[in-house]
């Protein structure tokens, strides 16, 4: 309700049009890219890291855009040249009953696109498996290598020594499933990266500093020094954490602090890089810079939560592991059982590359990526985002939930929840004519309890009286006449300078607004308090039923604010939270997600400001509330699209269905070789019972249909 006059402002100045950079300590490693140290030159292309001297500078973290414009790449090239391969498979037009023109070469065109998909589409995947033949720990990469080889060598043979059918068919789609997995990952890679973009986005590119002669000049904030005095207009970006020497003002220090109650400004306080400044104009002398400012503090601990997050191994990867020995051991005693009972001919290598056919992860393959991609799908439809497939799989291990306060489950604005009335002071006997006085104090103004007071009396449809001469009182609320009398909307310093105090029934309900952490301004009459309004963070009606309902599901709630203990305490009772974190600052808010994950909780955050974003990276699982910040937002693994922390419930849910698809495709894509494998390498031989090569492909085949229909059934689940 300060100087009015500045309102016009707001609209000129924003923090979303500038940004800074981020320097090279804010580099984000991604344990993912370990796996590219051996690929081809032009798949290992991510930006590198550029240096600066220790301001903040941007695109300094490694860019793995380039990877995932590779393999998006090369999966649609090998899609393309699949297409023909599977059009001219004798057995594909065998079992779908068609046959393609014949022409002079046609015969070649299966082989020659299918080395041509092998050396383009599947050797990186062979340069990948070298680190885990490297390390002793054969996982998928392995697994996929040891098959396309084989499907690779085997059918060239075939080939052109007339051994019987190849594989060309099996060969490409394979490839072309990984290259497919392998583009949506290095796509997730990217999208994890973007918390420390949008950090320095909150600061400006440049500051106001103010010279010896008076003047002010705009120079880059890399470089400002300690002690330099700038002048922070309304509405503007502090561009460096610093002390008020001049000017009284309101900050919106929200993205850092959680207060949805803007903060008084006034000589000696602190401000902090990266928050907006109120109504009005500040002088202030700057303490710290660069990394030394609190933002870049947050932009350390973000990156350092995401290098600290541990990588959960797939489950395919350990299937993977398990089915290529499995693999291995059944085809050497393949070898070795059909070489002894008939020596080494080619029914021999017949068995042996069944049984390394049989194992090829087509299935396995899709067992894990095609439930996630269902699954996401069906959450995209349902106002879920998950841009971490990892954090929809760990939601289903969650047993805390911990829910930021303002802004999630709180609306993050001011609401009126209350008025108190005097007895007939000035011809004010009721709530509706305070409020017709005071919303015509508050009719032009934006400042967050104008709007407020503003909101909760058009909501009644209340008409303002006529007030003139409007005054601001700046740091203690506004003045008017009406009707010939003084009117006055205010803080508690108001009622001090007017030296007025307010009556029993007045001191009653401020009592019973201060205990509950709500804000109070007062309507002062001719001199006499007329009335009080209450304001506080309004709570969100849904936000009651998710804490039930999870705790019902045996989730517990807890609660995280930078509010006092008197706010975080009303709002906790109010929804039956029992435990609750309050006065917490930027950097202990991560703090507070590792304490009790450390008390062995699996950890859910809910959160939306730039404060959360480090706890939302700490977190097993982050969630932000979709209309939270851009940072909150790059630091979740799931983002609330819809705004409704009733979504909460369904991630869970969702969650537990997936990974119940999750297993049971793995349990068929991997147990179906419990009998193909024993029957490939001819264990029933004495009954004439014989798998060939070409049975091996088609049952390897209905595996993969079997596997892709049960995760279709996931679309079954119900949303509510």
């Amino acid at each position: 309700m300060e100087d009015h006059d500045h309102h016009s402002h707001h609209a000129e100045h924003t923090q979303h049009g500038t940004h800074a950079t981020v320097n090279d300590q804010a580099r984000v490693i991604e344990p993912a890219a370990q796996q590219f140290e051996t690929l081809p030159h032009d798949i290992h292309t991510g930006a590198e890291a550029e240096h600066s001297s220790g301001d903040l500078s941007h695109r300094s973290h490694t860019d793995h855009s380039g990877h995932e414009e590779v393999f998006r790449k090369r999966f649609w090239i090998c899609l393309l040249l699949t297409i023909p391969v599977l059009l001219y498979s004798p057995m594909i037009q065998e079992i779908l009953g068609f046959q393609m023109p014949a022409f002079w070469g046609s015969q070649w065109i299966p082989a020659i696109l299918s080395i041509t998909v092998f050396i383009y589409g599947g050797l990186p995947f062979l340069q990948m498996a070298v680190p885990e033949i490297r390390n002793r720990q054969p996982g998928m990469m392995t697994l996929i290598s040891l098959a396309i080889s084989v499907a690779f060598i085997y059918s060239i043979l075939a080939e052109f020594l007339n051994l019987g059918e190849g594989f060309f068919w099996e060969l490409v789609t394979l490839i072309d499933i990984m290259l497919l997995g392998h583009w949506l990952e290095m796509r997730s890679v990217r999208q994890a990266s973007g918390a420390l973009d949008e950090l320095a986005k909150l600061l400006p590119d440049t500051a106001e500093m103010l010279m010896e002669d008076g003047s002010t000049h705009q120079v880059p904030i890399s470089s400002l020094k300690r002690d330099n005095i700038l002048l922070v207009r309304p509405g503007a970006s502090i561009p460096a954490d610093g002390e008020v020497t001049e000017g009284h003002s309101s900050v919106n220090e929200s993205m850092l602090t959680g207060e949805s109650k803007p903060v008084d400004k006034s000589p000696g306080v602190k401000v902090v890089a990266g928050t907006i400044n109120g109504d009005g104009s500040l002088r202030v002398r700057v303490t710290a810079v660069g990394e030394q400012t609190a933002l870049a503090g947050i932009m350390r601990l973000v990156r350092q939560a995401q290098m600290s997050k541990s990588q959960t191994q797939l489950l395919a990867d350990k299937a993977a592991g398990w089915l290529f020995y499995t693999a291995l051991i059944a085809a050497t005693l393949t070898a070795i059982g059909w070489t002894i009972a008939s020596g080494f001919d080619l029914e021999t290598l017949n068995r042996v590359i069944t049984v390394l056919v049989i194992a090829c992860p087509h299935a396995l393959g899709l067992a894990i990526p095609l439930v996630v991609a269902i699954s996401t799908t069906l959450a995209a439809g349902n106002g879920i985002l998950v841009r971490d497939r990892l954090a929809l799989e760990t939601s289903k291990d969650i047993d805390l939930v911990l829910f930021d306060k303002t802004g999630t489950l709180t609306r993050g604005e001011h609401g009126l929840t209350g008025i108190a009335v005097a007895d007939a002071v000035g011809g004010a006997r009721d709530e509706n004519q305070v409020l017709s006085i005071a919303l015509a104090i508050e009719a032009d103004s934006e400042h967050l309890i104008a709007k407020a007071i503003r909101k909760a009396a058009l909501d009644r449809g209340i008409i303002p009286v006529r007030v003139s001469h409007f005054e601001a009182i700046k740091g203690r609320g506004v003045r008017a006449s009406m009707d010939g009398k003084e009117v006055y909307l205010g803080w508690p310093n108001l009622l001090e300078m007017l030296g007025v105090a307010p009556g029993g029934t007045i001191i009653d309900f401020t009592d019973e607004a201060n205990q509950k952490g709500q804000t109070v301004v007062y309507l002062v009459v001719q001199d006499q308090v007329a009335a009080a309004f209450a304001l506080a963070d309004l709570i969100r009606a849904e936000s009651k039923t998710v804490v039930d309902r999870l705790q019902s599901m045996g989730v517990k709630v807890a609660m995280l604010t930078g509010d006092s203990q008197d706010v975080a305490k009303a709002v906790a009772d109010e929804l039956g939270i029992n435990e609750y974190f309050a006065e917490v600052l930027p950097e202990h808010k991560e703090h507070k997600v590792a304490e009790l994950q450390s008390r062995g909780y699996r950890v859910a955050m809910v959160g939306d400001g730039v404060n959360d974003a480090p706890a939302l990276t700490r977190a097993d699982v982050g969630i932000a509330i979709g209309g939270g910040t851009d940072v909150a937002i790059e630091s979740a693994g799931i983002i609330l699209v819809k705004d409704n922390p009733l979504d909460v419930i369904n991630i869970v849910r969702l969650s537990r269905a997936s990974y119940r698809k999750m297993v049971q495709n793995l349990a068929w894509a991997t147990g179906y070789n419990i009998i193909a494998i024993p029957l490939a390498a001819g264990v029933l031989a004495p009954f004439n019972i014989l798998l060939t090569p070409a049975m091996g492909a088609l049952l390897m085949s209905l595996s993969t249909i079997i596997v892709a229909v049960n995760a279709q059934l996931l679309r079954r689940l119900k949303f509510g």
